[in-house]
């Protein structure tokens, strides 16, 4: 996977993009790029509608974030969020609980609604162009809710073993999932429940796994809020690389 990417100039605060992609936040215009890519990704039972996609931009602006192709402008990846309490993960048990459980007042918790990528470059370029706002608005934690594509198979050939025992298994320290894997090398490595039922996917057998990641830097929340975004994405800006 190619993760060459890296933050414009902070003179462009909304927009960043290297010679493959660049990012930003997603707008009502960007409807038929997100269908198209929902659909490819997803089945009709899975794919967002274009009235939940509308809803979601409306809702939560700010936490609606594309990754377009820098010579196309063909949409790579989008990554949908909203705010959720520290501790939402003890009530939810569905994709659908977590996508509406009610919003509180004030978070440093979110929940990744929809993370849908056609090339790892735009997942990329979502997480970089995101982490400066991230830490602005003192966020820290990151929750996304991923499913298991080797369960079937794995269980298949473990005749007594449950979905727990195969979200534990580890090969060379990492899961032997390899949904799971990539998540955890994108920083998403802390499983936090395994629920049945989450979301509608054969392979997984409809489990799904509840991972967090922890926002790079975010331990020093009050630096973060004293400063303009700008400045924010300066002092990041060494480091985005390494995300």
């Amino acid at each position: 996977m190619d993760h060459a990417l890296h933050f414009l100039s902070p003179s462009n605060p909304r927009t960043v993009a290297d010679g493959r992609a660049h990012a930003r936040f997603l707008t009502p215009r960007d409807l038929p790029a997100l269908i198209d890519l929902e659909h490819e990704k997803w089945n009709d039972v899975q794919a967002a509608s274009p009235d939940a996609l509308r809803t979601r931009i409306d809702a939560y602006p700010d936490l609606a974030v594309g990754a377009f192709c820098a010579r196309s402008d063909r949409l790579l990846a989008s990554l949908f969020m909203r705010p959720v309490a520290d501790d939402f993960h003890r009530r939810v048990q569905t994709w659908q609980d977590c996508a509406s459980v009610p919003a509180p007042r004030m978070s440093s918790t979110l929940f990744g609604v929809s993370l849908t990528s056609r090339d790892s470059a735009g997942v990329t370029a979502l997480l970089r162009f995101f982490w400066p706002y991230a830490l602005k608005h003192g966020y820290r934690h990151i929750y996304l809710g991923s499913p298991i594509p080797g369960l079937r198979d794995w269980l298949a050939a473990h005749p007594g073993a449950c979905a727990e025992d195969y979200v534990g298994a580890r090969r060379m320290g990492l899961p032997l999932d390899p949904q799971l894997r990539y998540y955890s090398s994108r920083g998403f490595s802390k499983i936090v429940a395994v629920k049945p039922n989450y979301f509608p996917h054969e392979r997984s057998l409809d489990y799904g796994v509840l991972l967090r990641g922890t926002v790079p830097l975010s331990s020093l929340a009050p630096l973060w809020a004293s400063l303009p975004l700008t400045s924010v994405r300066r002092a990041t800006l060494p480091l985005a690389r390494f995300l």
